[in-house]
């Protein structure tokens, strides 16, 4: 037990680390965009003294390193700055959209997971078959295609052709529930098809990996049936490369949205995160990188610590 809270705690101090690099290179990588921010800002109505106002109300005329960690400061009280393009506090705009795009990546998630694990199953129980070829094939395929071509690909027909759902995405207040599912049918199926197509091959893979394991062998030369061996030992054994999986597809979903949103206008962080790039908000978009960065290593986390919990050796690694 000591030993796997002792993991659990590297795990945990490695992650915060690898958030503190993240912080770093989003400051650098926005410190180093091309063009002066101030004269940005100004348009046409910069001048030498409107720039200089400007460059000292946003604390551009300070050092790198003390705008740095005063950045880092705020973070840590929750402090998440203010808009540039609108005035309003950061918080108060990524608050809603993040709301959005969880409730969109939950979706996904909620109906792609157990649908890619029972394909992944039974394409391993019937190994090189029809079923396991046609499977492999089609999912391949959603696997090569970008996310923005299937995207067009279903507003085409879903939306255009046959008009079952609508091509544009969006979520008020005073929807309910099944009409802001509804509204998000296009979104999430693209996200589905995606998502289903990557965890259902690999769910395949891992437990065909087990399946060449002693035990699985003494089991078939016991007659247990290939169903039973297949679900009752070879499955559970396959949990940990499975738990990853399932882990990394589900911060996909969170961090990956940016395109399925754009192409739906779905209002959510993917969408503000584009907005302001064409804004220069970089406020926001700091925030914004920030937040899908931290729910990505977020989520790895928890999938090595599932995944400890999940697999003996890695419990007990004497």
């Amino acid at each position: 037990m000591d030993q796997l809270i002792a993991m659990v705690a590297k795990r945990l101090a490695f992650g915060l680390v690898t958030l503190f690099v993240i912080s770093l290179i989003i400051f650098l990588g926005v410190e180093l965009l091309p063009g002066d921010l101030a004269e940005a800002l100004m348009g046409q109505a910069a001048t030498d003294e409107n720039v200089a106002a400007i460059r000292a109300q946003l604390g551009l005329d300070r050092p790198a390193h003390t705008r740095y960690l005063e950045w880092i400061g705020n973070l840590m009280s929750g402090d998440l700055g203010t808009s540039l393009a609108t005035k309003r506090p950061i918080a108060d705009l990524l608050g809603g959209r993040l709301v959005n795009t969880l409730f969109l990546a939950s979706v996904a998630a909620i109906i792609a997971i157990p649908i890619a694990i029972t394909l992944g199953v039974l394409a391993a129980l019937y190994r090189e078959s029809w079923f396991d070829k046609t499977i492999s094939m089609v999912t391949l395929s959603f696997v090569s295609f970008p996310e923005f071509f299937i995207a067009y690909i279903l507003i085409y027909f879903l939306a255009v052709e046959f008009n079952v759902f609508p091509s544009f995405s969006k979520s008020t207040a005073d929807m309910t529930l099944w009409q802001q599912l509804y509204s998000i049918s296009l979104p999430a199926l693209t996200l589905i098809l995606v998502v289903i197509a990557q965890m259902m091959r690999m769910t395949r893979a891992a437990i065909l990996s087990v399946i060449a394991s002693p035990y699985i062998e003494m089991a078939t030369l016991k007659g247990m049936s290939r169903p039973r061996i297949i679900v009752f030992h070879a499955f559970p054994n396959a949990l940990s490369p499975v738990i990853n999986v399932i882990a990394l597809n589900l911060a996909y979903l969170v961090v990956g949205v940016v395109v399925v949103e754009v192409v739906f206008g779905y209002p959510g962080v993917g969408q503000l995160l584009v907005d302001s790039v064409s804004k220069r908000d970089l406020p926001v978009v700091q925030a914004s990188v920030l937040v899908f960065a931290s729910t990505y290593v977020l989520l790895n986390l928890l999938a090595d610590v599932l995944s400890i919990l999940a697999n003996p050796k890695l419990r007990h690694p004497k």
